[in-house]
């Protein structure tokens, strides 16, 4: 999580969603940087724990905008990350099994350790209804992204490729893809309004 207290903004780090190429192009920007093992705060836990403190001790409740991926694109993502050589052997790598196998291991009521994963809703929502994040962007619709943060911090936002997974070939059956869109609809609903709403869902928190 970045928040840049003289623009006003709070960028919030979604797993799985480049988030390493904007802290590196936007970290020398930002006046506080929770990084590492805190890097990834939710949209939830910012609204009610961050945002009250910024604005008793800086006078600033930043809006906080976060990217959103295709729900099948993010875990596929996942499981590519996973499969590199550093975890080989250790009880995170999918090296082994399929796209597939992972999958289902995802949705299943006691994933093993490869397959705990999170889920975009609940990083981006209070797990329940409603939206937590002021500015949701599509991961797929990153011009509008860019072009948002380099108008709010009035300054070019360009990417470098960073955290490049295996180029893996991951399938998905019918069968599983409507298990995973049953098991995980809310994560399916939220990113089709981003798309509908433009890839740019705007849910004011103040």
């Amino acid at each position: 999580m970045l928040i840049f207290l003289r623009q006003n903004l709070t960028f919030l780090a979604t797993p799985k969603t480049g988030t390493t190429a904007v802290e590196m192009a936007l970290k020398p920007r930002a006046e506080i940087v929770f990084a590492k093992n805190r890097k990834h705060i939710t949209a939830l836990r910012y609204a009610n724990k961050i945002a009250p403190f910024l604005e008793d001790t800086f006078g600033l409740r930043p809006p906080s905008v976060a990217v959103m991926r295709e729900p099948v694109d993010q875990i596929r993502s996942w499981y590519k990350y996973r499969s590199q050589k550093r975890l080989d052997g250790n009880a995170f790598s999918t090296k082994g099994i399929t796209f597939e196998q992972f999958v289902q291991e995802v949705v299943s009521d006691d994933p093993p350790k490869r397959a705990q994963i999170g889920r975009q809703f609940n990083f981006l929502t209070d797990g329940k209804t409603r939206v937590m994040a002021d500015h949701i962007f599509a991961y797929e619709t990153q011009e509008a992204f860019l072009m948002f943060m380099s108008e709010h911090l009035e300054h070019p936002v360009e990417l470098a490729e960073r955290n490049i997974s295996p180029n893996l070939d991951a399938p998905l059956s019918d069968a599983t893809l409507a298990l995973l869109r049953e098991v995980r609809a809310q994560d399916f609903i939220l990113y089709d309004a981003v798309m509908e709403a433009g890839g740019h869902l705007h849910s004011p928190q103040a």
